[in-house]
């Protein structure tokens, strides 16, 4: 008869290792926190003495787990590009239209509101890293598919060509671009930001087939 094997103990070890893996991902996760808690403060990229500083690590903590600032720029775009897209979930999808264009917009607005500093870093930088361009293109083109989704509707009554021509302008509409225009040129509230791409949005859109 076989004997079933003995259960045994995880080694030691493997608990070493995996308590290292995580405190360094904790690190990680809060060096990219501090880089972007400076850049809203001071929308140009900070300096690795900087971000040490802010995280409360030694500039060598930094280079222990990114390559160098480039490296550390990805990964914050990566983190905030994540992050982003669990915020921007499309919600009232069912709703009428009125109620789609404000959610829509509510969410665009505190999207491009929280992440605006690091996107002015990620399109400065983009020509240098073609990494970065890469994850500036993902970005808008969740932009789109998030209105695909929303204006299902009305997208639903044009040719392809016209749709695609249609989305294209509404993504430069309610793009980064706009909203620091809107905010930082223009000196429009919050709620006067949002009230120019829902009137803009609503004049554009086509009616949805009855």
């Amino acid at each position: 008869m076989l004997e079933e094997p003995a259960l045994t103990e995880p080694h030691p070890r493997s608990h070493r290792v995996d308590g290292r893996r995580l405190r360094s991902e904790r690190t990680k996760t809060l060096i990219v926190e501090a880089y972007l808690a400076l850049l809203r403060k001071n929308p140009q990229m900070p300096t690795a003495a900087q971000i040490a500083k802010q995280a409360g690590y030694s500039v060598r903590s930094i280079f222990e787990r990114f390559a160098d600032i480039p490296a550390l720029t990805l990964a914050t775009a990566d983190y905030a590009i994540a992050a982003g897209q669990a915020e921007a979930v499309a919600r009232d999808v069912d709703g009428d239209r009125p109620t789609r264009i404000r959610s829509h917009v509510a969410t665009r607005a505190l999207a491009c509101e929280k992440w605006l500093p690091l996107w002015r870093v990620l399109t400065a930088t983009q020509d240098q890293l073609a990494d970065l361009k890469t994850r500036v293109v993902v970005a808008r083109l969740g932009n789109i598919e998030r209105m695909k989704l929303m204006y299902r509707p009305e997208l639903a009554t044009l040719p392809a060509a016209e749709c695609e021509q249609l989305l294209v302008a509404l993504a430069t509409l309610i793009s980064f671009e706009s909203w620091d225009q809107m905010r930082n040129c223009y000196g429009l509230s919050v709620e006067a930001a949002q009230g120019v791409w829902l009137s803009a949005i609503d004049r554009a859109l086509p009616a949805a087939a009855e």
